[in-house]
Formats: C-alpha cells, structure tokens, sequence
C-alpha cells in the first residue's frame, strides 16, 4: 500500500457581500442538496441519502468544475458529498467527499457566513483540506475556489435583491 507522504493541502477562501446579512445568505447555504442552484460550473446537485440540511445526509453533485484530463475533452465530474457538521448559531457547516472521479482524497470542507460589521453585509469563508492532488498545483486549486466563490456569491447576493 502506497502512503502519500506529502502534507495536506490546506486553503481558505473569502468573499464579502454588502447586499445580503449572513442570516439571508446562511438560508441559501444550509440548503446542503441544492448548491447547484448557486454553484455556476454544477448542473445538479441532489439528495441521495438523508435528509437534507443533517449531518450524514449526501448529496450527489455534478458538473465540469475541474476537468480530469488536457486533451480537451471536458468530462463530467462528480461527487458525493456528505454533510458532517452543522453549527446554526455560528452559521457554518463542513462535508466531506465520499466517492468522486475528481481525484480528491481526505477532502473535508468548511463554509462560514460570518457576520459584517453593519446591519447589512457578511463574509462568506470556504476552507478545505485535501490530499495533493495529482495534475494540478495548490494555487490553481486555490484560483479556483476563490472564482467558483465570488461566482457563487454574486448569485446569492442577486437572488437576495430581486425579492
């Protein structure tokens, strides 16, 4: 058996909202099976196991995030991802990744809705820690985080102002 001797990876990506409070956005968040409704690069995410916003519950998501392969082909990437913690009255909450074609191992990951200074606003902080992953540089992994994150924001925050 092969041991991965190199430390885990281990990332932190942060965005502000002006727009939204933490309360409006932890709402949207805690909705564990329906992040592709946010995340722009899922086309699904669904419930295959539990119930859905509990710890243990698994969600099933797919979509063309991070490709598997440089020879142009764009397969379709997918994960089942269970919820292991949830904290409402610090709105935060972390899964893991139980099975992918991804290539991440030990993946756990943690999102916080942090409170801003003002009646409105907050910081939405995604962490992760993972195996390296092989073909890919940490800040690539990193860059893409952080996009996949103010892309997620930005819908969030809009959905918020339209009703």
């Amino acid at each position: 058996m092969e041991q991965n001797l190199q430390p885990k990876w281990e990332g932190k990506v942060t965005t502000k909202l002006t727009q939204a409070t933490a309360d409006q956005i932890w709402t949207l968040f805690k909705d564990f099976f329906n992040l592709h409704k946010w995340f722009p690069s899922l086309s699904t995410s669904y419930g295959v196991h539990g119930t859905n916003g509990r710890p243990g519950c698994i969600r099933y998501c797919a979509g063309f995030s991070i490709p598997a392969s440089n020879d142009g082909n764009i397969p379709v990437r997918w994960s089942k991802e269970r919820l292991i913690a949830v904290d409402q009255d610090h709105r935060s909450l972390s899964y893991e990744i139980v099975e992918s074609n991804i290539g991440f191992e030990s993946y756990v990951s943690t999102v916080k809705i942090v409170p801003g200074d003002h009646e409105n606003g907050c910081l939405i902080e995604w962490s992760f820690a993972v195996d390296p992953v092989e073909g890919m540089e940490f800040v690539d992994l990193v860059r893409k985080y952080d996009v996949g994150l103010q892309r997620m924001a930005k819908k969030m925050e809009d959905s918020i102002l339209q009703v």
